[in-house]
């Protein structure tokens, strides 16, 4: 008598085919555009997603410095850090944030967004963004997001 088994292929990164999409920040709300870009650096929107391996696609990001904000987040949400020692803890509100680093709250937000696991500094590379319209990924990005 036979058995008949089947197994599940596994991912290999080898058979992962990545592509690149570019987003533009100039018509995304900031929660909106950064649950997009990682549901795209996850690999989520493919057939073949497997949540152990990456199969996550390239994300360019263009005119961050004209994301959307709702609400009164501008004066209200501050982004804190601390350095360890007393006195440490440094607080900017997204206002000043958004005029002097335009990148980093649309990277603050997609980190936060992306699972917390090993792969999720592997992932958060294959995002690109760039304060104006242009990059230097004109070959590569063939999907518009």
């Amino acid at each position: 008598m036979t058995h008949l088994t089947h197994i599940t292929p596994s991912a290999r990164p080898k058979l992962v085919k990545r592509s690149w999409h570019i987003f533009d920040a100039k018509s995304h709300v900031l929660g909106r555009l950064a649950t997009e870009v990682a549901t795209h650096l996850i690999g989520k929107n493919k057939t073949d997603y497997s949540p152990e391996a990456d199969m996550g696609d390239f994300i360019v990001v263009i005119n961050s410095r004209h994301v959307k904000l709702t609400g009164n987040k501008e004066l209200q949400k501050t982004y804190s850090r601390y350095s360890g020692y007393p006195g440490g803890l440094k607080k900017v509100t997204l206002e000043k944030a958004k005029a002097n680093k335009p990148n980093f709250i649309i990277h603050k937000a997609v980190w936060g967004m992306l699972p917390k696991n090993k792969l999720r500094k592997i992932r958060i590379k294959r995002l690109f963004i760039y304060e104006s319209d242009t990059h230097p990924h004109q070959k590569e990005v063939i999907a518009q997001g």
